[in-house]
């Protein structure tokens, strides 16, 4: 199994997307800051995944997401959890 996940940067407000073969084991690379692409963007929270049983599939979802449009579809999808987030984090650390 793959999975394709994104996660929120409590610091910046930003999405980051991945995919992974070990979900619980790349999160826990995340939160130890051993990844560079998160490593100061910490604290994160996974607001997201999908599984795929072929890679492929994953890495394919992964580039969609990481487009405009799939940005878009990213934010409709999770509308009310964004809004429960910011609502329960500082306005300008979401906004940054």
């Amino acid at each position: 199994m793959h999975y394709r996940y994104v996660l929120l940067s409590e610091t910046d407000g930003r999405f980051y997307t991945g995919t992974t073969g070990d979900l619980q084991k790349r999160l826990d690379q995340h939160a130890g800051g051993r990844v560079r692409s998160t490593a100061y963007r910490r604290p994160l929270k996974l607001l997201y995944d999908e599984a795929c049983l072929a890679p492929e599939d994953a890495y394919r979802r992964e580039r969609f997401l990481k487009t405009g449009k799939g940005g878009r579809y990213l934010k409709n999808r999770l509308a009310s959890s964004l809004c429960e987030l910011w609502e329960n984090t500082s306005r300008s650390t979401v906004l940054e």
